[in-house]
């Protein structure tokens, strides 16, 4: 994480939202990653999507577990909740924090090995359970802090920077993801912040687990010819099946479109994703035709990119437990402890 506080310097000529802030104000710390990485650029994007956002940063809670990719909370939203877990168990973090305290607003940043090797198992529940997070993987197909051994998602035949090749097959964070019921399934490229705002946006908005997967090269490990997670790469094989815009509830909306290119999704808090269909024949709302298309796509060479599936009408973990909703700091303390009798008559029903 980082220690290092950035200058202070505000222009008065800075743009500020309506609650009066300015992008500087939903900054972090320095960073400490090396430079060029595409984190960095994931950061950036987090900062204007929450600035665009409006959104009042100690409402929102960021966790994440060990790697390169989790530093990032510290580098976005100074003033915001956070806690940065062991390694692979930021998920029932949390959803621990979720089951307490609903009203908050959850980012989860992890990494391709801090989510797909540890951690595989709570990325998959917690997906299953539909936690309501947007949970950012920053997916580089290596560990950058032990010197670039492949990861889980780094693909066969893949070649290290020493040029040794990857021998075994990836997991597919997206392709888990609609397999296991998540409910909102992104992929994009830290360079291209035009398609990451309007996601990250989307996302946040999404009652549900929302997977955003980056592909974020390391500059480091994994930025060379033979690498199938470079810039250059990713640059050349780049294939985006939705162009994403959002709309927030309180804007007015004034998105051109030709008849049939455009489809409007509506998220419970009103907010609006337009998805605006680069290949005709894509269905987002089609589970199964969704995976088909990524797979055939990869075997292609492409990386597929936008919101790839979307289920809006998903119930979340509270909704599906019938849990309350209420901050369990703002309930009663006789309604949080109802004494002895009632533990008993829980023990009964559960003989």
């Amino acid at each position: 994480m980082s220690y290092i506080s950035k200058p202070v310097a505000r222009h008065p000529g800075q743009k500020q939202n309506s609650l009066g802030l300015t992008a500087r104000d939903y900054e972090g710390g320095m960073s400490t990653l090396c430079a060029g990485c595409g984190h960095d650029s994931i950061t950036a994007a987090l900062v204007q999507a929450f600035f665009e956002l409006e959104v009042v940063p100690y409402r929102v809670a960021k966790l994440s577990g060990i790697g390169c990719s989790s530093k990032t909370p510290a580098y976005f939203l100074n003033a915001s909740h956070g806690l940065n877990s062991v390694h692979g168990r930021m998920p029932s973090i949390a959803t621990g924090a979720n089951a307490a305290c609903a009203d908050l607003m959850y980012v989860g940043v992890s990494g391709d090995g801090d989510s797909l090797s540890i951690g595989l198992g709570q990325f998959a529940h917690a997906m299953r359970r539909n936690l309501n997070i947007l949970y950012i993987i920053e997916n580089n197909g290596v560990y950058g802090l032990t010197k670039g051994q492949f990861s889980a998602s780094a693909d066969l035949g893949s070649k290290s920077k020493q040029g040794v090749a990857n021998s075994f097959e990836p997991i597919d964070p997206v392709l888990t993801a609609i397999a296991l019921g998540g409910s909102f399934v992104a992929r994009s490229f830290s360079g291209d912040k035009q398609q990451l705002v309007p996601l990250i946006k989307a996302g946040l908005a999404h009652k549900g687990f929302a997977l955003l997967d980056v592909i974020s090269p390391c500059v480091t490990f994994n930025d060379h010819d033979g690498s199938t997670k470079s810039y250059q790469y990713t640059r050349d094989n780049f294939h985006e099946v939705i162009h994403t815009d959002f709309v927030p509830p309180a804007s007015e909306i004034t998105i051109r479109y030709d008849a049939g290119d455009l489809q409007p999704v509506t998220l419970h808090d009103g907010s609006q994703i337009y998805l605006r269909k680069v290949d005709d024949d894509y269905d987002p709302a089609d589970r199964s035709a969704a995976a088909a298309y990524i797979q055939a796509h990869q075997e292609q060479g492409e990386v597929v990119t936008g919101l790839l599936y979307i289920n809006n009408q998903a119930a979340d973990m509270h909704a599906i437990n019938q849990t309350v909703t209420t901050p369990l700091r703002d309930m009663p303390y006789v309604d949080l402890c109802p004494g002895s009798e009632a533990l008993k008559q829980l023990q009964r029903e559960f003989r």
